[in-house]
């Protein structure tokens, strides 16, 4: 059980549970995390874990806050300081696989939560997660086409699609793998292919 400092405040606490959650689901099926498992995590009893949170699904929802949150944000932070759209593709492209391989609990719940059946809030969120994600590449594609930089014939809508299919390939073999850590060796080589084809010519 870890440890925790039990005079954290209600947002810390809440900030925490999240991470815990994050933590746990790089270790085990995220479909298996229980709220016990979770309280154990954090050093605190169900009831203490309940006071912030009503439901499991209300933790869940806000772990999906987070890695949204946090997602978009390395991104655009990643882009904001390229000379070029394609030059931001590829910052984008590397600041997600390092967020994967520093949160490898993420994409294990993106995944679970997708394949799960009916409509759930956090599918829908996951799900507004990858449109808002592929607005910005479609945005950034749009950019490249009309400064010369990338094919003019260029479908933006397949490239955004392929652009995020690619990550979720290579986060898909490193997990096969059990070796999050091939996610960063593989990505320059696998997005220099990518960047070829966007950019058309030979």
């Amino acid at each position: 059980m870890s440890q925790r400092p039990q005079y954290l405040s209600a947002e810390d606490r809440r900030a925490a549970t999240v991470q815990a959650v994050v933590d746990l689901a790089a270790e085990q099926n995220p479909a298996e995390i229980t709220t016990t498992a979770i309280a154990d995590r954090m050093g605190l009893t169900q009831g203490a874990l309940f006071r912030h949170f009503p439901t499991k699904d209300a933790i869940l929802e806000a772990t999906m806050t987070w890695v949204g949150e946090r997602l978009l944000s390395r991104i655009d932070k990643a882009a904001e300081g390229a000379t070029s759209p394609a030059v931001a593709l590829e910052a984008m492209f590397m600041a997600h696989i390092d967020f994967v391989a520093k949160h490898p609990g993420v994409p294990r719940m993106l995944f679970g939560e997708l394949q799960r059946s009916g409509e759930t809030l956090a599918k829908r969120m996951v799900q507004t997660l990858i449109r808002q994600y592929e607005q910005r590449l479609r945005r950034l594609m749009e950019a490249g086409k009309a400064q010369g930089e990338l094919s003019a014939e260029l479908d933006v809508d397949a490239a955004a699609v392929l652009f995020i299919g690619t990550i979720q390939g290579l986060v898909m073999q490193s997990l096969l793998a059990g070796k999050v850590s091939r996610i960063r060796r593989d990505a320059p080589a696998v997005f220099a292919i990518y960047r070829r084809g966007i950019e058309g010519g030979t």
